[in-house]
């Protein structure tokens, strides 16, 4: 990580779950004592557009903004979004990525058709890599809607952050009838 400083990109499409994920990365960090500043930047994301959330903590954090290549954990939810803000990450950076594909309008019209080889180029550049099967997860956890929070546990594993921090943020921003689907979600991320 670099320096006092932890920098964490999700990127993803609209519709995806990231701004509570996003929500629920930023709880955890000041329910462990952090500073902690977000930001969040959506594209048409209502209609699949393009969403980026930054998530910055550390001791003391001025901006919310994580500077063109000093990302440290870039937490994608779509392959081709996760590809596109790899210029974001430092060199050593780690990638914990969906293994989903999104159609972008320009590939359903026709117009474009979705690039091939995508996770070995990802791969290629940033060896801490790992590629999540999160729609399986999120219905083994009971819910297809889920995936975000399997993700979000994949994520955990690469932050020094207690487990009891991430299950009590979950607690407080995750409605409570979906609490316990959430909950296995994340363990099961988690446990990957």
């Amino acid at each position: 990580m670099s320096g006092q400083i932890t920098n964490i990109l999700l990127v993803g499409v609209g519709g995806q779950g990231i701004l509570l994920a996003s929500e629920i990365l930023s709880e955890t960090f000041m329910l462990a004592g952090f500073d902690v500043k977000k930001s969040e930047i959506h594209g048409m994301s209502q209609r699949g557009g393009s969403v980026v959330s930054h998530v910055r903590y550390g001791k003391e954090v001025f901006s919310p903004i994580v500077p063109e290549g000093e990302g440290d954990i870039l937490f994608g939810f779509e392959l081709m979004e996760t590809c596109r803000a790899l210029p974001l990450l430092r060199q050593g950076g780690k990638v914990v990525v969906n293994d989903l594909r999104i159609q972008p309008p320009s590939v359903l019209m026709g117009q474009e058709s979705y690039p091939e080889g995508l996770v070995e180029r990802i791969k290629s550049r940033f060896p801490d890599f790992l590629l999540v099967d999160g729609q399986k997860l999120a219905v083994e956890a009971g819910n297809p809607r889920v995936a975000n929070t399997v993700l979000l546990g994949a994520v955990s594993r690469r932050l020094d952050i207690d487990e009891k921090f991430w299950l009590t943020a979950l607690e407080k921003l995750v409605p409570k009838k979906a609490l316990e689907i959430n909950r296995k979600a994340f363990i099961l991320g988690r446990n990957l």
